[in-house]
């Protein structure tokens, strides 16, 4: 098995991304964000109805970006803070952002289980993520500034819809760490697992979701991602023309049917 590896695995209409390099504290290189395209480009061709992102071991759910020298993608960054060159940076943050970007793009609901600790950029990828499970010792750090370096991976504007600005700041600027009840306090997660029970506890909550019509979850879920980014009123055309697309599919015609028959639905995919 490379050192750089994404797994990739599916069980029923829940696909698994595991970030399996725990020696590293599972933190991301170049080899696994190629792994992570791969994956992505799967889950395109072959999509499940869930998604869960977590990472091997319990230790750690992902400490970030490998910042050690063994890491190719560093040299850019060295480069660039060497010659003062932003565009040169760019190359090296607009690939980390690009892969972070598509996983995030999928039309699939996301859940990360936060099974250790999430530090810098993956803290990041977890508030990107739609929903967040998190093991009560695991521990979560947007510990960027740290490093006189901020986030990158696209976590700032999603943190502070979470939890709103003053707040984002709080965590962003002071690099502190945010344990699993704080987070939950702060609408950060979810929800908390039983302790070494994150990905269990993320798996339960795939299931429900894929329960669902796939075309009524895939629709609200779109309409969720989008509508904070519109006026009050164009999402409200957006909810209105998305549900009329969906009753014209047909969907819930097997729900009624089930639901008069009282049994469980079985929505074909």
């Amino acid at each position: 098995m490379p050192e750089a590896y994404v797994r990739l695995e599916y069980q029923d209409n829940v696909a698994t991304i595991t970030l399996d390099r725990p020696r590293k504290r599972n933190a991301l290189n170049e080899g696994m964000f190629s792994h992570l395209e791969a994956v992505t480009a799967k889950l395109k061709t072959n999509p499940p109805r869930v998604v869960i992102l977590t990472g091997e071991g319990d230790a750690a759910f992902c400490a970030g970006f490998d910042v050690s020298l063994d890491n190719p993608m560093n040299e850019y960054l060295l480069q660039a803070a060497e010659k003062k060159d932003a565009a040169l940076a760019l190359k090296s943050v607009g690939r980390v952002r690009s892969v972070t970007d598509a996983l995030t793009a999928l039309p699939i609901p996301i859940i990360a289980a936060v099974n250790g600790q999430a530090f810098g950029g993956g803290a990041e990828i977890a508030v990107r993520c739609d929903l967040r499970v998190m093991d009560p010792a695991a521990v979560i750090c947007f510990s960027e500034t740290r490093l006189g370096l901020m986030p990158d991976f696209g976590g700032t504007p999603n943190l502070v819809r979470l939890v709103g600005p003053s707040v984002a700041a709080d965590l962003i600027l002071t690099a502190r760490k945010i344990s699993a009840h704080e987070a939950l306090d702060l609408k950060l997660v979810n929800r908390i697992s039983a302790p070494g029970k994150a990905l269990e506890e993320a798996f339960a909550l795939a299931e429900s979701i894929a329960a669902n019509g796939p075309r009524a979850v895939r629709a609200a879920l779109e309409v969720i991602r989008r509508c904070q980014d519109l006026p009050l009123n164009e999402a409200l055309a957006l909810e209105l023309d998305r549900a009329a697309s969906l009753i014209a599919s047909g969907e819930f015609l097997h729900g009624i049917a089930a639901f008069i028959g009282k049994k469980t639905p079985d929505f074909p995919d």
